[in-house]
């Protein structure tokens, strides 16, 4: 039976709860896209946050005053965001990768409007990003991010969390790493074309100067890098798959920083 009647004790617990909840969908890949409406994401929260209360033990909060709870809310807020900015590495791997590709193939300057991220994007990490978010949805892989925020109260309690700078930080050097080596592993294929193609137009400069290289470079890139694309796009699921993986594994590493 659901119970929805609050004390003054229940409420202030409530709201804890709705703190971790709002700031890990504030920056949670699918969840804490921009062009979501505000009053979609905060009833989100709140929903979320009603279903949790009803099934979390509610132990007596322990602090005193307003600066004791005000700290209780802060380390709820940081305990949410960390969860979402480790879900969060898939669309910067994308987006990096994606930004490497295009200064490969010449498509640097070509940028758009991402309206999620309110940022100017390349054409490339753009396309990319809304391919991953998609098989996002397809591998249901937006449920585990939002099971990984309900399981965390069994480990982080609320005003429970233990902070392991040292373990954190890690996670954060892992996290970077992670971010250059995968974006590295997927733009690989154009990257080896471009130097073969590279190579290819200096020789022919030496064999022929009289020919414009570099307007002639340019368009051969563009298409390359095209058929490239198309032909390594068939690869992507198995891309995703790995990143998720690493999420998986970086959402792991930062809740065992926090108990």
């Amino acid at each position: 039976m659901v119970n929805l009647s609050f004390s003054l004790v229940t409420f202030e617990y409530f709201l804890m709860i709705v703190v971790r909840v709002a700031s890990f969908v504030a920056v949670a890949p699918f969840y804490g896209t921009n062009n979501t409406p505000r009053r979609v994401k905060i009833g989100f929260s709140v929903m979320v946050a009603i279903l949790l209360f009803q099934i979390l033990e509610r132990p007596a909060l322990d602090y005193e005053g307003v600066f004791g709870f005000a700290v209780i809310i802060i380390r709820e807020g940081i305990t949410g965001l960390l969860i979402g900015f480790a879900a969060s590495v898939c669309n910067s791997i994308i987006l990096l990768a994606g930004n490497m590709i295009d200064m490969e193939i010449g498509l640097s300057m070509a940028t758009e409007y991402d309206p999620m991220n309110n940022t100017q994007v390349n054409i490339t990490g753009q396309l990319y990003n809304y391919l991953l978010l998609l098989l996002l949805i397809a591998t249901d892989m937006h449920h585990y991010i939002l099971r990984a925020v309900v399981d965390s109260y069994k480990l982080i309690p609320v005003n429970g969390q233990v902070f392991q700078w040292d373990h954190l930080f890690q996670s954060f050097l892992t996290y970077m790493t992670d971010l250059f080596v995968i974006a590295f592993r997927i733009i690989l294929p154009i990257f080896a074309v471009m130097m073969i193609l590279n190579c290819i137009l200096g020789i022919m400069a030496k064999v022929a100067p009289q020919m414009n290289m570099f307007a002639i470079g340019m368009q051969m890139k563009i298409l390359i890098g095209f058929l490239i694309m198309f032909l390594t796009i068939r690869l992507l699921p198995s891309i995703s798959n790995f990143v998720f993986k690493e999420m998986k594994k970086l959402i792991v590493s930062f809740i065992e920083g926090m108990y």
